[in-house]
């Protein structure tokens, strides 16, 4: 069976543990940030962990990193 092809798209914006979470960030930090509140800013900073179907797409996306 030939080799995958890892999505270079997605390893840019994601990071693996050593214990294969997969992290990236959270989303609706880039503009308009005057809309929302200190509480929802606050909580989207740093990396987050994927879950669920998102986690499923991540991991066929990157197949030799987990």
């Amino acid at each position: 069976m030939p080799k995958l092809k890892t999505r270079k798209a997605v390893k840019k914006r994601m990071r693996v543990t050593k214990r294969g979470k997969i992290l990236g960030h959270a989303t609706l930090r880039r503009h308009m940030l005057t809309d929302r509140s200190s509480k929802s800013k606050r909580q989207a900073r740093g990396a987050k962990n994927m879950e669920g179907v998102s986690l499923l797409t991540m991991k066929r996306n990157l197949p030799y990193d987990h």
